[in-house]
């Protein structure tokens, strides 16, 4: 079932276009040091995109991107990015949630928009 979910997420709740975006904003941010924190949380991000259905998103105190560091990442991410892709996800999943059909889809948004809002010290994980 999530296989078929995935697939259909692909095509009509916009995952290859969210996936595509955030592999192609993951690959300008590396192009500079600085950058490289960011792009690799758009990489994540973009993983998440493609195939959600199955996956979670749980905080992990043990990845380099918590602490204080973190903090101040995600800060600085929620600044410049996090509150427009949120609000990005949060649009899309309002208009997929008007459908019966589309409601799974807009689930899926808001677990993206989550992400999107502070992804530093977040992981992706398979759900059993």
């Amino acid at each position: 079932m999530r296989t078929l979910l995935n697939i259909l997420w692909a095509i009509i709740g916009g995952g290859l276009i969210t996936a595509l975006e955030y592999a192609l904003g993951g690959l300008v941010l590396c192009l500079t040091v600085v950058g490289i924190p960011f792009g690799v949380q758009c990489f994540k991000l973009a993983g998440l995109a493609l195939f959600p259905f199955g996956k979670d998103v749980v905080e992990d105190s043990s990845l380099a991107g918590s602490g204080v560091l973190g903090l101040v990442m995600n800060v600085l991410w929620f600044l410049v990015a996090g509150v427009w892709t949120c609000i990005t996800h949060l649009g899309l999943a309002l208009g997929l949630a008007v459908t019966v059909i589309g409601i799974p889809f807009a689930l899926q948004h808001l677990k993206l928009a989550v992400l999107a809002l502070f992804p530093f010290g977040r992981r992706v994980v398979e759900r059993a």
